[in-house]
Formats: structure tokens, sequence, C-alpha cells
């Protein structure tokens, strides 16, 4: 993990910066913003920042977001000063922690930043098969493939790879392609000078160079557009790429790997993804099952995070209880690991008894699990497919458009990769039906923050 420290405090920084190079933890130090956003821009790069509490936080965090670098901040001060503490977080910090520094909270921040949702928690042999193969080739440069619905653990997968591999001791760095605009993903991946568009106040490594060594995760690859992905192919053939607005291409020793939640060779026919890139990233494919079709992995991954959101809100860990694992076990999952870790982490939370039963296992609208399995579905559908059709009739095509987009974001509580899937459409695309909507004064759901 690269902590990036911001401040001068003596002594009692160097104390945390002890503390956290014992945990394993890459340090760096800037006296001031303007020394960090240096190091951020210059591709050395930060998965946390500890920011003394007397810097300007919000001047800090206005620097990070107008360059788009995401890297959550932390602030530090002398003593226990609660307003100090307060004003930092209304800034935007997400902990405060107080100086001198304790050995357990330093080993907390760095734990929760290096976010134990990458562990990689299996039982289901379907599973263990995967598992095999990404074992057997983690130690070679082979560009890796990962597919599987949303929510089913591509992006731990990516990361245990890397972990197996020989740039272990090497950056990981993650891009999500989807959440990038399109007009700003290639200075996102392959930096920018100064100057080179507006805004553009001073030159910018990109995700490329960042990863320079290790390992760069192109997550939801599809959503790149097709005119970029010429210039994707050849970093990846020449293993160099161009700054936006260089003049000097710049070599890069790098290992893609890839995810995508669509059929890229669907996408490939379509004219959507080009076929050269696709068999040069789909060296090996790595095809993870959905949460449904690996049943042992279900009460697997959730003892697992059980014991993570208790030991997270300070309460002690209960077991579930048997008529909770066989509902469990049952439930057909369709956000995968990701809707199973927002459930139990709700069940943590509701909990009453001695262990957890089945009323503290609830749905995103408070529904009990075993409630939403007990209906026919055939016959619900049927009934329900009847009315919809009837309500068609009098109304325009764009009218039944935006009354499907928009219900079926409510329905993904405002997660708009799990609507696009769902709609088939890509996430541009439902970008800009939501923002010519929201033109016209519609309300639209707003995002969902995705726990896992």
């Amino acid at each position: 993990m690269r902590l990036l420290i911001v401040g001068t405090l003596n002594g009692q920084l160097s104390t945390a910066t002890k503390m956290a190079m014992e945990k394993g933890a890459k340090v760096t130090h800037a006296a001031n913003i303007d020394q960090a956003m240096d190091i951020l821009r210059s591709g050395r790069g930060a998965d946390l920042l500890m920011v003394e509490v007397s810097i300007d936080i919000n001047r800090l965090i206005a620097n990070l977001q107008a360059e788009r670098v995401h890297v959550p901040v932390v602030a530090c001060g002398v003593g226990t000063d609660a307003q100090a503490a307060v004003k930092a977080i209304r800034a935007g910090a997400k902990e405060y922690i107080p100086l001198p520094p304790d050995a357990e909270l330093i080993a907390a921040v760095l734990e929760a930043v290096a976010d134990e949702s990458h562990q990689l928690v299996f039982k289901d042999p379907k599973m263990g098969g995967v598992l095999e193969l990404a074992k057997q080739i983690a130690a070679s440069e082979a560009s890796i493939m990962i597919t599987g619905e949303s929510g089913s653990g591509k992006e731990v997968m990516a990361r245990y790879v890397h972990r197996k591999s020989k740039r272990a001791d090497k950056p990981f760095i993650s891009v999500n392609c989807a959440a990038i605009p399109e007009n700003l993903i290639e200075s996102e991946l392959f930096g920018h000078e100064k100057g080179a568009f507006t805004g553009a106040i001073a030159r910018r490594v990109g995700k490329f160079e960042e990863a320079d060594g290790g390992t760069l995760l192109l997550d939801e690859i599809s959503e790149i557009d097709v005119h970029l992905q010429a210039k994707l192919l050849r970093a990846i053939q020449e293993k160099e790429i161009d700054r936006v607005g260089g003049k000097q291409p710049v070599k890069v020793d790098i290992r893609i790997i890839a995810t995508s939640n669509r059929d890229l060779a669907d996408e490939v026919r379509a004219g959507r993804f080009r076929e050269d890139l696709f068999y040069r990233l789909n060296v090996v494919n790595l095809a993870l099952p959905p949460l449904r079709e690996r049943p042992a992995d279900i009460t697997a991954l959730a003892d697992h995070f059980v014991n993570k959101y208790a030991n997270v809100n300070g309460l002690t860990a209960k077991p579930l209880s048997v008529e909770a694992r066989r509902h469990l076990a049952k439930h057909s999952w369709p956000g995968n690991v990701r809707e199973l870790e927002n459930t139990i982490h709700r069940a943590v939370l509701l909990a009453t008894g001695d262990e957890i039963g089945l009323e503290a296992i609830r749905l995103p609208d408070g529904t009990r699990l075993e409630e939403a399995a007990a209906p026919s579905v055939a016959t619900q559908a049927a009934v329900t497919a009847d009315a919809v059709s009837r309500s068609f009739v009098g109304r325009t095509v764009a009218e039944v458009e935006k009354d499907l987009i928009i219900g079926t974001l409510e329905h993904c509580l405002g997660n708009r990769t799990h609507a696009a899937n769902i709609l088939g459409i890509s996430i541009r695309t439902l970008r800009n039906k939501l923002k010519q909507y929201n033109d016209e004064g519609t309300a639209v759901p707003a995002p969902a923050n995705a726990a896992f």
C-alpha cells in the first residue's frame, strides 16, 4: 500500500511513518499541498493521504477533484481537538487520527484502505476450478480477460492474479473505464502535458505510466470508445504510450488485465469492439460463475462478511442461524457477491439475538429474504406482462422508453452499471438519456454506492 503523508509535524508524523512502514506501507512525504499534487501527478501515486489538520484540506480535496485524482484523505493532528476533527471531516476527510498515533489505530486505517473486500473467499468447486487456472497463469506475462456478471468479483480475481505474479511488489492500478467521461479517458490512461487542453494546468502521468513495472486493470473495457481502442492496442503491442499533447513516446512495462460483464465476442460482431484488441487481451480467459451457480460460496462469503462488518461496527460477531443459512443458499442473488455483502452488512446491524436469524436478513426495500422467493414467479410475471402491455397503448415510444429506463434504475437502487446491463445499452448511452431527462425536469434516482 502506498501512503502519502502531507505535513511537517516533526516527530509525530515520523512516528506514524515508522508504524505504517512496519505494516508494509510504502511511505512518501510532502511538506504542503503543492508538493503533494506534484507527487500524485508524477505517477508515484498513493492509496491514502494522511494530512496534517492545519493544512487547508478543503483546498487539497478541491485540487484532487479538479484533476480527477481519486484517493481517500485521513486528517491527523496533535491531541484530540474535536473541533479540528469535525472541520476536517466536513472538508472531506474520511477519518481523523489524533497524534501521537496509536499503533492499532494506524493498522486499522491501513487495513481499511487496503480493503479486505479484496480478499478472495471461496469453497465451491466451480470457483476452485477458476482459481486453479488463475494460479497456473499468474506467473506468466500473458494478458488476461476476466468475464462475469456485475458484482461477481472480477476485480478481486484481478488482484489475486497480481499478488501471485512476478510483479506482486510493483503497483496494481485499476481504471474503471465505465466511470470516466469519454472526453477524459485518453488523458486518464495516457496522461497529458501542461497546456494540452483546457484545464491541463500541469503535466499529469496517466495510469499506464503509474502502473509501470506492475499490473494495469482495465475494468469494464467494453465501455472504451472504438476510436480510442486503436491507441490502446498500439500501447499494449508496442509497450509505449503517447501523452496527450506529448511529442515523444514513453516506454512502459506493464501487464494488462481486463474485465467485462458483456460478451466481447458479440461486441466484436456488432462492430463496437476491435477484433484485434479482443484477441490481444483475451490470451487467457477467466470466466467467473455467478454466485447462484456456486452455492457453497454463499455461506462461506456470508460468514466472512459477518466477521468483517461486526469488526467495522465494533460489534461481537454472531453466527448465522441454520434457517438463515438455508434461505441464503436458496436465494438467486442477481447482484452476486456485492448484493450478498450489502445484505449481510444490514443483517449484522439488525440482529438482536445471540445469532443472526432470518428476521434480520432483508433486501434493500425491507422485504424479508424468505418472502422474496415465496410467490409464484410464473403467475406474477404473466399478470404483470399483461398489465404492462395494455399500459403502452396511446403512448409514444419516447415516453415508454423513459419510464423503462427510470423504472429499471429505481429497481437497481440508482446503480448505473447494473441498470445499463439489464437494459442492454452502454453506460454512456444511459448517462446521455439520464442527462436529457434531468434537463427536462424528470427526477432521476441518485447513483448508488456499491460496497463490492
